[in-house]
C-alpha cells in the first residue's frame, strides 16, 4: 500500500438547482484547458500537507479504485489511544480545507484528535464530476448516466473501507460522515439507511431536490419502524440558495421528534452553493463533537477553591463565580471553567483542559492542566 504525502489542491464544485443542466452541459462540452505557467516553476517541488498519507483500495463491490487521504493527529504516535474517525467524501476538492478546519478548531479546543480520510475516485485518469454523480447518487434519472449508485457506494464503506481504516489504524467506532451537495444528500441517504453506522453527521447544501425530493422517501420508511434517531446531525446552507426547500426538510425532522437525535441547522449569511464549506464544516463540526455542559452543586465546586502552586514564584488561583468555577492565572488572565464531568472541566475558545485530583479521602490535591504545548500538574496550596 503506497503511503506518501498528499500534494495540496485547489478546486471547488458547484451543484444548484440548475446543477443538473450545469453538469450535462460540463459532460458534453468538456472542461475548459486548465492554464499553467510554462517554464521552471513547473520543475518545482509541490507543497505537501504534514501528517498526510495517501492510501489506495479497490472495492470488490463497487469495481472501482478508490484513493484515500489520510490525516493523522498530532497526538497519534501515543500508542495507547484509539481515536475517533472522520469520513470525508469529495476529498479531491475538500481535503486541504477540512484538514485546515480540524486544525483551528483542535487548537481552539473545540474537537478532539480525530483520524480524517477523505475518499475519492483512483485508477487511471478519473473524472470526479461523472464519478460523484453515479456514486453519491441514491436513484438513477435518465438525465445523468450511471446515477443511483449509491446503494453499492454505502455498502463500500460499511464493508471494506471502514474494516480497512480499522486494520490500519488505530481507530474507534465512533464515526462521523461529512459532505456538501450531493455529498450531503449521501450523508442524509447513510443516515436513514445505515444508521448507526456512523454517529455524527455534517452536511451542507444538500441536493434535496434529487429525483423529486426522493430523500423524503428514505425518512419515512425509517420513520414508520423507528421512533429514535441517535445521532447528531448539523446542516447548512447558503442564503442564496434554495433556502424554503431547505426549511421544509428542516420543519419535516423537527416534526417527527425523534428521540436521540441532536439537530443544529444554520443560513448562512451572504453565500452561494460552494462556499457554505468552510463555515459549515467549522459549525458542523463543533456542533457534533460539542462537549456537555454540567451545572455542579455548590458543594462540589467548594472542593476545588483555593491557590494551585505552577512553580516555586507563580501561583493560579480558582475562585466560584455564580455556579462556575474560574482559574486565575498569574497576569490576571481570567478563564471560565465548564464542567464536562464532575471533575473535568474546560475552556471555550481555547486548548485547556483541567482535570482536578484527589487522594485515596477525597481531599483534592492539584489539578492536572493540559494545554496544547502539553500536560502540567499544578499541587493544590491551600
Amino acid at each position: 500500500m503506497s503511503m506518501k504525502p498528499i500534494p495540496q489542491q485547489l478546486s471547488r464544485c458547484f451543484w444548484t438547482p440548475v446543477g443538473l443542466v450545469l453538469f450535462m452541459l460540463t459532460t458534453i462540452l468538456g472542461r475548459p484547458a486548465a492554464y499553467a505557467q510554462a517554464g521552471t516553476a513547473l520543475r518545482q517541488p509541490q507543497v505537501e500537507i504534514p501528517s498526510t498519507q495517501l492510501r489506495h483500495i479497490t472495492s470488490a463491490i463497487v469495481g472501482q479504485e478508490y484513493d484515500l487521504y489520510v490525516h493523522l493527529p498530532r497526538n497519534y504516535p501515543d500508542t495507547t489511544r484509539t481515536f475517533p474517525v472522520l469520513y470525508l467524501l469529495d476529498a479531491q476538492w475538500d481535503f486541504t480545507l477540512a484538514t485546515a478546519i480540524f486544525g483551528q478548531q483542535y487548537y481552539d479546543g473545540f474537537v478532539p484528535g480525530i483520524v480524517i480520510v477523505g475518499i475519492t475516485w483512483g485508477g487511471e485518469n478519473p473524472n470526479p464530476d461523472a464519478l460523484r454523480a453515479r456514486d453519491l447518487t441514491p436513484t438513477n434519472i435518465p438525465q445523468v448516466a450511471q446515477s443511483g449508485n449509491a446503494p453499492k457506494f454505502l455498502r463500500f464503506i460499511k464493508e471494506e473501507l471502514i474494516p480497512f481504516i480499522a486494520s490500519q489504524y488505530r481507530v474507534n467506532t465512533d464515526r462521523t460522515l461529512m459532505g456538501s451537495s450531493l455529498g450531503g444528500l449521501f450523508t442524509l441517504y447513510a443516515l436513514f439507511r445505515e444508521t448507526g453506522l456512523f454517529q455524527r453527521y455534517v452536511l451542507t447544501s444538500p441536493a434535496l431536490g434529487w429525483n423529486s425530493e426522493i430523500i423524503y422517501t428514505y425518512e419515512k420508511n425509517y420513520a414508520a419502524n423507528n421512533a429514535t434517531l441517535p445521532a447528531r446531525l448539523f446542516m447548512a446552507i447558503g442564503d442564496y440558495e434554495d433556502t424554503g426547500g431547505f426549511q421544509k426538510f428542516v420543519d419535516h425532522l423537527k416534526s417527527r421528534n425523534y428521540q436521540g437525535l441532536a439537530l443544529e441547522t444554520r443560513t448562512l449569511e451572504n453565500t452561494g452553493h460552494s462556499g457554505t464549506k468552510a463555515e459549515g464544516f467549522t459549525r458542523g463540526l463543533q456542533f457534533v463533537f460539542a462537549r456537555p455542559t454540567l451545572k455542579l452543586a455548590p458543594a462540589v465546586l467548594a472542593r476545588y477553591l483555593g491557590a494551585y502552586r505552577i512553580d516555586a514564584q507563580a501561583k493560579c488561583e480558582v475562585k466560584r463565580e455564580d455556579d462556575h468555577l474560574v482559574l486565575i492565572t498569574p497576569d490576571n488572565t481570567r478563564l471560565m471553567l465548564f464542567a464536562e464531568t464532575e471533575s473535568s472541566f474546560y475552556v471555550k475558545g481555547f486548548y485547556n483542559f483541567v482535570s482536578f485530583k484527589k487522594d485515596d479521602s477525597g481531599k483534592v490535591t492539584g489539578m492536572q492542566l493540559d494545554r496544547f504545548n502539553g500536560p502540567s500538574f499544578l499541587e493544590k496550596v491551600n
